[in-house]
């Protein structure tokens, strides 16, 4: 592999372009007219403008990602995630193109990212799912018999969700009624597609997704377990490895019960199975993420690896540089994904960034996608960097939290740096128990 071509933006561009670089593989970046001065746009090989600011006229728009790719001629793609990343037309147009899809099949994509084919291939795997509805649910009438048969609350999902997009959580008949035709609504004009399904709401869950990968050679395995818990708005903002509040024997089984799911749809490349764990530690099966994950960082710094390498290997055909039993997790990392956005409201604060300054950041990853100059604009995910602390143990890891940012400067816009400084003292993140309602219910108390 000599060149590849990087379809996407921002930090996770800039993140591909730094292993590739050490590996001596040339890059190729594409960007809108909205982020021609983005540092990763100066970081690649070779750079290509592909179209106007909003992602419908730029970044998802196949024809002129691939063709730069022949122009250049790349002999892969990295999609990074998000944007086109689990698209299964997108990695099949790749692969018809000659090209090399970083990723797994556009099949194994396709089928995962229909939530309830995924449910299905999960049941009949012995992966333990969600009560719920066995396929689509057409009529509201069929909804409100099966919800009072699991019983309320439930989560009214899109069937081709992901990112908290298309789910909406009903307390009762009433919530369901008023929401069914507005999330079938919402999921034709994210997805494609109106169906939707339902699921018993787990409540006080915590959110807790495995690292997995495989390659051509039938290898699969994990790489232990990410605590993605502290939410706002059914999004992650806070991820953390290993998950606090969990045994080792829930934790082994979920290790089994990832594996399982990779191997049900004999996956390759990096992927991420994702679950819901309630009080009694019974864990199940959320959705399988056909990507590189937003806080793989989180995983990279426990266990030493360099998972964009590995995909590149497992691209290229190789097998996985390492098995089970040589993979090892050691200490403690927590991921804070700082975002332009105002930490009360969560709303989304676009601007320029007139200083930024992370101060002592000794020990401390930080994959940022701006830097000072850059402008935020309201076209795309408003996240300027990922911080990710490391030490010995988890306590270690807070106190060099507490101690970083106290030193972060960023000027010109709002941002959510002072809800970390607040959040991180609490007791229950101090003490790992919280849930993927606590940080909104904590706001909710402390923001009336």
């Amino acid at each position: 592999m000599q060149k590849v071509l990087i379809a996407n933006r921002g930090e996770i561009a800039s993140r591909i372009i730094k292993t590739c670089k050490q590996l001596n593989i040339q890059t190729v970046a594409v960007y809108s007219d909205a982020d021609q001065d983005m540092p990763f746009v100066k970081e690649a090989d070779v750079a290509y403008r592909i179209g106007e600011p909003p992602v419908n006229k730029s970044y998802l728009v196949i024809d002129s990602i691939l063709e730069v790719a022949k122009k250049e001629k790349v002999d892969a793609i990295h999609p990074g995630y998000g944007l086109l990343s689990e698209n299964g037309e997108f990695a099949r147009r790749v692969s018809e193109d000659g090209i090399t899809f970083i990723g797994p099949s556009h099949e194994t994509i396709q089928k995962m990212g229909d939530k309830v084919e995924a449910r299905k291939v999960m049941k009949e795997a012995n992966v333990p799912v969600v009560p719920g509805s066995e396929g689509g649910i057409a009529t509201i009438e069929s909804a409100i018999v099966l919800a009072e048969e699991i019983g309320y609350p439930v989560m009214l999902k899109a069937s081709g969700g992901g990112g908290g997009i298309g789910m909406i959580r009903c307390e009762n008949e009433q919530a369901l009624v008023q929401s069914f035709d507005s999330t079938k609504n919402r999921a034709k004009a994210y997805f494609g597609k109106d169906e939707v399904f339902l699921e018993k709401c787990v409540e006080n869950a915590r959110h807790v997704e495995i690292q997995i990968f495989g390659d051509e050679h039938g290898n699969i395995v994990h790489l232990f377990e990410r605590n993605c818990s502290v939410q706002r708005r059914n999004q992650k903002v806070i991820e953390e490895s290993p998950s606090p509040a969990l045994s080792n024997e829930t934790r082994t089984s979920m290790y089994e019960a990832a594996v399982k799911a990779g191997r049900a749809v004999d996956y390759t490349n990096a992927g991420t199975v994702e679950f819901i764990v309630d009080e009694q530690e019974n864990f199940y099966f959320l959705e399988m993420n056909t990507r590189l994950q937003v806080e793989h960082p989180v995983t990279e710094s426990v266990t030493g690896l360099d998972l964009v390498k590995w995909q590149l290997m497992v691209a290229e055909g190789k097998p996985l540089p390492l098995m089970q039993e040589e993979i090892v997790s050691n200490g403690h990392a927590i991921e804070f994904r700082v975002y332009a956005e105002d930490p009360k409201t969560f709303y989304p604060s676009p601007g320029v960034i007139s200083s930024l300054n992370w101060g002592e950041s000794e020990g401390v990853r930080i994959d940022a996608g701006y830097i000072e100059g850059n402008k935020v604009t309201p076209f795309y995910d408003p996240m300027i960097s990922k911080c990710v602390v490391y030490g010995k143990d988890r306590s270690e890891a807070i106190e060099k939290a507490e101690s970083f940012f106290s030193g972060v400067v960023i000027e010109g816009l709002k941002t959510n740096v002072p809800l970390f400084k607040e959040v991180i003292k609490q007791k229950e993140f101090v003490e790992g128990t919280y849930t993927t309602k606590w940080l909104q219910e904590y706001l909710t108390a402390n923001r009336t």
